[in-house]
């Protein structure tokens, strides 16, 4: 396998040397993902969606022997409850090299930018650059990221 075994993935992003995010990765991707030094994978993709999971992505990251982080948030519904599920991922993480995703990276560019702005402090303008150089978000995550951002000005 090589590294062009990536480039096929939807949205792939590589934030740092630390940090990359993408759509789903398939089996074979996830092993050059932990060729590639990576030591955590999450997912914030739900696994009941056989376009967009694995049958066993728990059971293929671990025995990569990467450390695994399911947090299923629903497109339709995303809650405060699943970006505070992220930012303990994140934080019980630092330090450590990270691929992130979901089934397109779009709730992945959402969240680390609420993460970026809410948790390390950035200016909103930086802290969103990935996710508008991903997708427009539609009505739900944008009232979503706005209501984030507006309780944590109250």
């Amino acid at each position: 396998m090589t590294v062009n075994e990536l480039a096929t993935l939807k949205n792939l992003r590589r934030v740092s040397f630390t940090l990359a995010t993408s759509g789903q990765p398939n089996e074979r991707q996830l092993a050059t993902i932990a060729d590639e030094g990576f030591t955590v994978v999450i997912n914030l993709a739900l696994h009941d969606d056989p376009r967009y999971s694995l049958a066993d992505e728990t059971g293929t990251v671990t025995a990569l022997g990467m450390q695994y982080f399911h947090i299923p948030v629903r497109f339709d519904h995303p809650t405060r409850a699943d970006l505070d599920a992220f930012f303990r991922a994140m934080t019980a993480t630092e330090g450590r090299k990270r691929w992130i995703h979901c089934a397109a990276n779009y709730r992945v560019s959402a969240f680390l930018g609420l993460y970026w702005t809410l948790i390390q402090g950035q200016d909103q303008e930086q802290a969103f650059a990935l996710l508008r150089d991903v997708w427009q978000p539609n009505a739900t995550w944008a009232t979503f990221i706005a209501d984030q951002l507006q309780s944590e000005r109250s």
